[in-house]
């Protein structure tokens, strides 16, 4: 599928009451499609050439979209498209992670300004909060005037942080400060910013959905390999949060290991399992992490990896895709590129081999953003809040 054939996010409407839909669903058509000119977004929407033009000249006017270079070569007289604009918004992304937390600006279509890191033994609220500090004054710094563009900060943190006590060799009452943290109140202390969290895979898969090649499909779900796994639930071009916004929370899918006892997809596929099998080779698992990245020196182990965690992940593809007819599975991961493509290849070859009855085969793909995937995800969470379409609070979605 070429750029040219994304679908379009819904139609307009024309109504007065409504423009603020019809705002956003400007924007999403532009960020979906690239730059478009006027007569064209009107086709897109279904809004009325009149209604295109007052909402696009009001939104230029307020810095959120460029005039494109004209386009010649048709009848009549050029037209003009119009283009988002990089620095219309910014928004800060924090990445939660087992061993080092991510600080990342990104810009309105998604490219990372500047970015932190802080390494730590285990994830702990207060060192976290002065990294955040610190980093937002170091963005605002940097913008100078433009910092007042920026629209909140977006936070991927996992699902009950404080259980990791025993996976990654935290004391138990360290990690149970988290909980009763409310990030909320906490960064209200040192920044007026709206604040948005959410589970750390439900962020990766925002940013695929919205600046990756999600774009393809209306719906599917999607995969994220961390240190552990989890992923996000995509219906009708956006992502679905659920009630308590863990929806696509597929590392609890139930599974059966091989003498027969139940465990979880979380028991059978993630990084964490790669690092206890490098360990056991005499490998060293902080090599997986080093940048850039490349596995080649521990291939063999990576192989195994890769073959037990694909026969699981087409397990689980199957599962979801009896619950919700999926167009396509999308995996992605902190890994390197090239063991990302092998992991797709050899999950759609176990996916093949299984009972499908009554099933479409979906569609496997690869995720196009990598490991950066939460921290710009949790970035376009306040950006798609203030700007986008999100069509399951939108009215008549």
């Amino acid at each position: 599928m070429t750029d040219t054939d994304l679908r379009d996010p819904g139609v307009g409407r024309n109504q007065r009451t409504l423009r603020d839909h019809n705002e956003r669903l400007i924007l999403t058509t532009l960020l979906r499609n690239g730059g478009s000119a006027g007569s064209d977004i009107a086709r897109r929407t279904g809004l009325s050439p009149q209604t295109v033009s007052v909402i696009l000249r009001g939104l230029e006017q307020d810095g959120l979209l460029n005039r494109g270079d004209p386009q010649r070569g048709r009848v009549g007289k050029p037209s003009i498209p119009m283009e988002i604009a990089p620095n219309g918004a910014y928004a800060v992304g924090l990445k939660i992670g087992r061993r080092s937390a991510d600080l990342v600006l990104t810009n309105m279509l998604g490219a990372i300004v500047a970015e932190r890191t802080l390494t730590y033994r285990y994830p702990m609220p207060q060192p976290i909060l002065t990294f955040l500090r610190d980093g937002l004054d170091a963005f605002a710094t940097g913008l100078g005037a433009g910092a007042q563009r920026i629209a909140g900060i977006g936070v991927a943190t996992p699902y009950e942080i404080w259980n990791w006590y025993d996976t990654i060799g935290a004391p138990a009452e360290a990690l149970s400060e988290w909980r009763s943290f409310d990030f909320g109140t906490a960064i209200a202390s040192f920044s007026a910013l709206s604040v948005f969290v959410e589970n750390d895979a439900t962020a990766a898969s925002r940013a695929e959905q919205i600046y990756g090649g999600g774009r393809n499909w209306r719906d599917y779900a999607y995969f994220f390999v961390g240190s552990f796994i989890g992923g996000g639930v995509i219906l009708n071009h956006s992502v679905f949060d659920g009630p308590t916004r863990n929806a696509g929370a597929f590392g609890s899918l139930p599974m059966r290991s091989r003498d027969g006892r139940d465990i979880q997809l979380i028991d059978t596929a993630s990084l964490h399992l790669l690092e206890t099998a490098m360990q056991a080779k005499g490998h060293d698992p902080a090599a997986m992490w080093t940048q850039p990245q490349d596995w080649s020196a521990f291939d063999e182990v990576v192989s195994l990896w890769i073959e037990a965690t694909a026969e699981q992940l087409a397990l689980a593809s199957l599962t979801v895709c009896a619950v919700i007819d999926f167009e396509a599975i999308v995996i992605d991961g902190g890994f390197p590129a090239d063991v990302r493509e092998r992991l797709v290849a050899a999950t759609r070859t176990h996916l093949e081999k299984l009972d499908l009855r009554g099933l479409q085969m979906p569609v496997i793909a690869a995720g196009s953003i990598g490991p950066n995937a939460r921290a710009l995800g949790a970035a376009a969470t306040p950006i798609m809040s203030q700007f986008f379409l999100n069509t399951h609070a939108e009215l008549g979605s």
